[in-house]
């Protein structure tokens, strides 16, 4: 039996009937059944299939045509992550929404490098999943902020105040960019590196100011006073 939902036969990318299509990547068969059925239930978001391995989910994308994929980071034994950047390499225009149980550094710094959009806890809120899927940009990447604070590991027992953040000679020249309006592509072309490497920045960045997208990491660089210093 397949695994696949119903779906009418694969339209190509990009807008065609406002519908965005979203093909779901997980080894827990109830997991995407349900979520599935939740994003089936959207007017403006259409359930095009469930794959369970990394193969699968390669050889649906292909046939299927999906707009957005969820991806577990780990799909059996398999490795969501690099799954992701076959997938993004294969389809350039491909949104992917990363989800994880358990947040490191190393994992969000992963993300960023294969190409995901979006990192979030596995065990969130659907809006929260539902508003990554609809989400235009393609360059930015979004971390949810509770995955920030486990990340930030700060201790209970906390000073009152606020610890300073320290950021690197290149963190400061992004930030900057990032307040001038500039997106990632923009800032790679600007400093003259790849877009990879911009997007990791701005990882970075969105960690040490505990943001969970561009904007909030400007508004609270400016609350720090860290847009002062270079202008």
């Amino acid at each position: 039996m397949s695994d696949r939902a119903p779906t009418a036969a694969p339209e190509p990318r990009g807008d065609t009937d406002g519908v965005r299509r979203v093909l779901v990547v997980d080894d827990h068969r109830t997991f995407t059944d349900l979520l599935g059925r939740a994003i089936a239930a959207e007017p403006d978001l259409a359930w095009v299939g469930a794959a369970h391995t990394v193969e699968d989910a390669l050889h649906q994308t292909r046939a299927l045509a999906p707009h957005a994929v969820v991806m577990d980071v780990q799909v059996g034994p398999g490795d969501g992550l690099e799954a992701t950047r076959s997938l993004v390499t294969e389809h350039p225009d491909l949104r992917v929404v990363v989800l994880t149980a358990f947040a490191t550094q190393s994992l969000m710094h992963r993300a960023v490098d294969v190409g995901a959009h979006a990192l979030l806890p596995k065990d969130g809120g659907l809006d929260d999943l539902l508003a990554a899927l609809r989400e235009d940009g393609r360059d930015g990447f979004q971390v949810h902020p509770t995955l920030l604070r486990r990340l930030l590991d700060r201790p209970a027992a906390a000073a009152s105040s606020e610890p300073p953040v320290h950021l690197t000679g290149r963190e400061s020249e992004v930030l900057h960019l990032l307040a001038a309006g500039l997106d990632p592509s923009s800032i790679a072309k600007r400093l003259g590196i790849s877009r990879h490497t911009s997007r990791g920045y701005v990882a970075a960045l969105l960690g040490k100011l505990d943001a969970h997208t561009q904007l909030e990491a400007v508004a609270v660089a400016r609350r720090k006073g860290l847009l002062h210093e270079h202008q």
